[in-house]
């Protein structure tokens, strides 16, 4: 299997990130993307469903 990404590859895709968002809010960019990445595994485990079954059993 190729290496798609490597370390060039990931520089110019950080200096493209830089210029379009600034380095002021990147740690805003990454914490966002960190959160829609927990929350697509979340839900493609089946973690997401389970835990809304678990707070309505908790609720009755």
């Amino acid at each position: 299997m190729p290496n798609w990404l490597g370390l060039p590859e990931l520089l110019v895709i950080l200096v493209i990130v830089i210029l379009i968002f600034g380095v002021g809010r990147l740690p805003e960019v990454g914490e966002a993307l960190g959160k829609a990445i927990r929350g697509f595994r979340d839900a493609v485990s089946g973690k997401d469903e389970t835990a809304e079954k678990e707070s309505d059993k908790d609720k009755n």
